[in-house]
């Protein structure tokens, strides 16, 4: 029988980062030569093995917890050691810290024996500068003979990247067969009583990495939050945190943040995440979308290129040092891969919420030579048979064959199971479409520039050609299908994607509510969220990737777009899924989890190998935040308004610090939802939520 070669699990390690720079190991802080474990920066794995022992022995660990952003500690006992009682005398903690070209770990060893306590305490090391790609596939690295210089010091050096091992006052043995298994070793003898620290640091150097940790504090706000219900505030707080070991720039371009994909496996720039990334958290700020917006703009398409799927206004997919190539599957990206379908109008969709949020002008103005790209590529490349609808197909053979942010290639599936064939033209895609056909012509129009007509036209158009085209009769009424394929015909899966068109304005209000009854039912909201494929499907399973698994961001999205609309009990509903989910995943919220029914798996089953931190998922609290105070700003009309979700069912809730127009404000909602806005500026006249006993308008976004 042939062994297959699986991407490894790391649903139970434990990781720290600070971008661009990750570590994962095990729950006892050990990191070993296998799988996943390691220090990765950017796309390579600098240390593959950091194994503690005492007296050759490992520790027995106890915990660990957070130590800061950036930080985890590990508790662990050394029994043997110490006095003879059933109570243990020598504990050593395990701190380590990421930094943004490296890691840091103290060892405190604390004897609370009556006797002397003497050991030999070693860290066994490794490097093999796996690409990350080599990692994720299964696959494995030579080990690299470490080089010795100055005393207490270690290198390893290769593919332009040299690592660096630094432990001033410990013996390094390196020679013969240690040269690729490295050892630091330290003497301990303490008195009764005594404690001890030993330090070690890793340091990289990397002048080939394509991104860069910026310097200085996170470009958002910090919110203030008292709420009744208290995993909203452990869920926000954890998840600034894991935001702030997030944050890139592109070499050479430090003033322009974005935010990483994911730990360990997209921790670069990602048009898609990014850019949703950033919406999600422009009630704390523009800057964040302000960088964002940039540092795509200026890797905007140019050219018509089908290998790497560049055309001219097209906003980028994805960027790495190198072809990320996996073995085994034929997939083959270029460093700098355009193959998305949907990031160049959400480019479109940002540009135009910063804008709403009070993005001044003077940072819009430049970035409108890349609006008009961006509508241009609409027209011009998005529909290559001309019928109007937005489509893709890698023409490559060894790109992504599927373009949208279900991305796997068996994510596009009819009610039978079967595969749709491409080109394929998905549900939400024409959602985004309409929304910056929208969204562009407003900032067209509010910024003197031609053409607004053209795109409200292009607007009206689809909207027609979509209610024509994508309405199927399903199981519980009728329901947008999830794709269109080759033929045209429309793939009748019920899915989440339909939950994205919320907001768009492509349905009109009877539409909305009956897609918000879909995604209420027990098919697709039975789990601790939205699950991606209803389980009458054929295709379900609550493991698979697309089919069946619930995706926080996904979850968050079509939360926020439920309660803009007014249907508050269905964004309720998975408010409350995602909150039991954050609780049971120590409120770091994975990229995606298992799709089992509350009723029957009492905790949210992992994804084995989802990235944790991730950028969507955590910002999804931020847009669970907004969702629960019910703050919907438009600068540029000078009104804000408020439609919170919080009150009776949520609890009462008190933010603050949320920014508009880069001022500090604060949201009060009491226990019966009434809700007061304050510190806005005098330019902006609030609009108190509409009395509970009528039907709300849906709100813009």
């Amino acid at each position: 029988m042939i062994e297959r070669q699986l991407q490894p699990l790391l649903h139970e390690l434990v990781g720290v980062v600070f971008a661009p720079t990750s570590a994962l190991g095990d729950a006892t802080g050990q990191i070993r030569p296998t799988g996943v474990q390691g220090v990765f920066h950017a796309d390579a794995r600098v240390l593959s093995r950091a194994e503690l022992r005492v007296d050759e022995r490992e520790l027995e660990g106890l915990t660990r917890g957070d130590d800061g952003p950036h930080g985890a500690r590990f508790v662990g006992l050394a029994r043997w050691l110490g006095d003879p009682t059933p109570d243990p005398t020598v504990r050593v903690d395990r701190l380590r810290r990421a930094s943004r070209n490296g890691l840091t770990e103290e060892l405190r060893i604390v004897s609370t024996a009556t006797v002397g306590v003497q050991a030999t305490v070693t860290i066994d090391l490794g490097c093999d500068l796996a690409p990350i790609e080599t990692v994720k596939s299964g696959g494995a690295a030579p080990a690299l003979e470490a080089k010795t210089g100055q005393p207490g010091v270690l290198t390893w050096s290769g593919a332009g990247i040299t690592v660096t091992v630094t432990a001033s006052d410990a013996d390094v043995l390196a020679d013969a067969e240690r040269a690729t298994a490295p050892r630091l070793a330290w003497s301990v003898d303490l008195p009764p009583g005594g404690e001890t620290v030993l330090r070690w640091q890793l340091t990289v150097e990397d002048p080939r990495a394509v991104v860069a940790g910026p310097a200085g504090e996170p470009e958002w706000s910090r919110p203030q939050v008292t709420a009744d219900d208290r995993r909203l505030v452990r869920l926000l707080d954890r998840s600034l945190d894991d935001l702030r070991g997030l944050r890139l720039a592109e070499t050479g371009a430090p003033e322009d943040v974005f935010l990483a994909a994911g730990v360990p496996w997209f921790l670069t720039l990602f048009g898609r995440d990014s850019l949703w990334a950033a919406r999600m958290m422009l009630p704390l700020g523009t800057d964040l979308a302000a960088g964002t917006l940039r540092v795509l703009a200026r890797r905007q398409g140019t050219r018509i290129d089908p290998t790497t799927g560049e055309a001219p206004g097209k906003i980028l997919h994805e960027l790495r040092r190198h072809e990320f190539s996996v073995p085994g599957n034929g997939l083959r990206l270029p460093p700098a891969y355009y193959g998305t379908v949907d990031a160049t109008m959400l480019w479109v969709n940002l540009l135009h919420d910063a804008w709403r949020w009070g993005l001044p002008a003077e940072q819009i103005e430049p970035l409108l030579p890349h609006l008009e790209s961006a509508l241009s590529w609409l027209a011009d490349h998005a529909d290559p048979d001309g019928d109007g609808l937005v489509e893709y197909v890698d023409t490559t053979g060894h790109g992504l064959s599927n373009q949208g942010w279900k991305d796997s290639g068996d994510a596009v599936r009819f009610r039978d199971g079967t595969l749709a064939t491409a080109p394929i033209v998905l549900a939400e895609v024409q959602g985004y479409a309409h929304e910056a056909a929208l969204n562009g012509a407003a900032l067209l129009d509010a910024f003197d520039r031609p053409g607004a007509d053209r795109w409200r036209e292009h607007a009206a158009a689809l909207v027609g050609r979509f209610r024509n085209s994508f309405w199927v009769d399903g199981r519980h009424g009728p329901q947008p299908a999830l794709a269109l394929d080759r033929d045209k015909r429309p793939v009748d899966s019920l899915t989440s994607n339909i939950g994205h068109l919320l907001g768009t304005g492509l349905l009109d209000r009877d539409e909305e509510a009956q897609v918000a009854h879909l995604l209420t039912t027990d098919t697709m909201a039975a789990g601790f969220g939205l699950r991606t494929m209803s389980s009458d499907d054929a295709g379900f399973s609550p493991l698979s990737y697309h089919c069946g698994s619930i995706w926080t961001h996904d979850t968050a999205i079509v939360l926020g777009g439920l309660a803009r609309a007014g249907h508050r009990d269905a964004a309720l509903g998975l408010a409350d899924g995602l909150l039991s989910a954050a609780e049971a995943f120590d409120y770091r919220m994975p990229e995606l989890y298992g799709g089992d029914d509350r009723a029957l798996v009492s905790r949210p089953v992992p994804y084995p190998a989802a990235c944790r931190p991730q950028a969507w998922a955590a910002a999804g609290a931020v847009l669970l935040l907004q969702a629960a105070t019910g703050l919907y700003p438009d600068v540029p009309a000078g009104t804000v308004r408020l439609r919170p979700l919080a009150g009776p069912e949520l609890g009462a809730l008190h933010v603050d610090s949320l920014r508009v127009a880069d001022t500090p404000v604060t949201v009060t909602v009491d226990r019966t939802g009434d809700a007061t806005v304050t510190g806005l500026p005098t330019s902006l006249t609030p609009t108190l939520p509409t009395p509970r006993s009528r039907p709300a308008a849906p709100l813009p976004r």
